[in-house]
């Protein structure tokens, strides 16, 4: 019975997808009679509060999800996530880079198929030592330090490491079979601050994790996250993405689109309750305006019968 998590980022307020996300995860979890842990993604120290953290609780417990023991924060891992990174600088899989986002842009412009659209093409990676002292010198700051996909896939036995790009596979619950390929991806920022792909890959495996449950904008991550856990020697946890909720126009949830955060709600007169029977309704669980118990929600909920695409919220 794998362990389940809900790993939310304190920048702001839950709005309804998130917590029609988080809800799934619990239901995954509970459902199966599995632990369900939280985790805070608090890497970026700009845009993360403690207020917004104490919201997101708060608004979690509202809507009727527990968790197992005290939520765990990233802001205090650093350190499993450097020693992670040595690792894989131990057996020459990180290389520098200064490439700035308009270089990756205009780079990602050029045809460098059968990369996906916007990847980075390893242009540092090619650098000579000479080229690498004078990138630095004219970028006059550290620099990031990314995987080098392909050693990795070949050292985890893949392939060869000039197969560019590897190709990774994964099998989701609800979409199948699943193969992309794989950029080199940042491991850590310039900034000094390890990055999302590096520090989710060692929590899940610290914590436990045997099954993500997320939403779809994350599905591209996965096959860069499969690829550093097989470096890293970790299991790879079972994967479920989930539909998103949209906004009226086409578009992810957003502040934007009306009152779509519990306090948005409570404003125009809906309770907690109200917000868990629409998801539920979104889900196929309950018919309409019925207000359904954690319990009743548990007892109905199959995976199998999980709405394959996007639900719209019309505020």
């Amino acid at each position: 019975m794998p362990t389940g998590r809900f790993a939310p980022s304190p920048s702001g307020p839950l709005h309804i997808g998130n917590l029609r996300t988080a809800l799934l995860a619990w239901l995954f979890a509970r459902s199966a009679g599995s632990g369900f842990l939280l985790r805070i993604e608090d890497l970026d120290p700009e845009r993360s509060r403690v207020e917004h953290e104490r919201r997101q609780l708060a608004d979690l417990r509202a809507i009727e999800i527990d968790w197992d023991g005290e939520p765990v924060r990233q802001s205090e891992r650093t350190h499993l996530y450097r020693d992670a990174l040595q690792r894989l600088e131990d057996v020459g899989q990180v290389y520098p880079c200064w490439c700035t986002r308009a270089e990756i842009r205009a780079a990602a412009e050029a045809p460098h198929d059968p990369l996906p659209e916007g990847a980075y093409p390893g242009t540092c990676r090619r650098l000579t030592s000479a080229q690498r002292s004078e990138r630095e010198r004219i970028a006059g700051r550290p620099p990031s330090l990314r995987l080098d996909a392909a050693a990795a896939h070949a050292a985890a036995g893949k392939g060869s490491d000039d197969g560019w790009p590897p190709v990774l596979v994964f099998d989701d619950r609800l979409h199948g079979r699943v193969e992309d390929a794989v950029d080199d991806f940042v491991l850590w920022r310039w900034d000094d601050t390890p990055a999302y792909n590096l520090a989710v890959v060692v929590d899940d495996a610290a914590q436990g994790v045997g099954e993500v449950v997320r939403g779809d904008d994350l599905r591209d991550a996965t096959p860069r996250q499969v690829l550093l856990q097989r470096s890293l020697g970790l299991p790879t946890p079972a994967y479920a993405h989930v539909p998103l909720v949209l906004g009226p126009d086409g578009a992810r949830l957003a502040k934007r689109h009306g009152a779509v955060t519990l306090a948005d709600r409570a404003a125009v007169g809906d309770a907690p309750g109200d917000v868990v029977a629409w998801i539920a309704a979104s889900l196929g669980l309950v018919e309409a305006a019925q207000r359904p118990t954690p319990d009743e929600l548990l007892a109905r909920f199959d995976p199998a019968a999980l709405p394959r695409t996007p639900t719209t919220f019309d505020d």
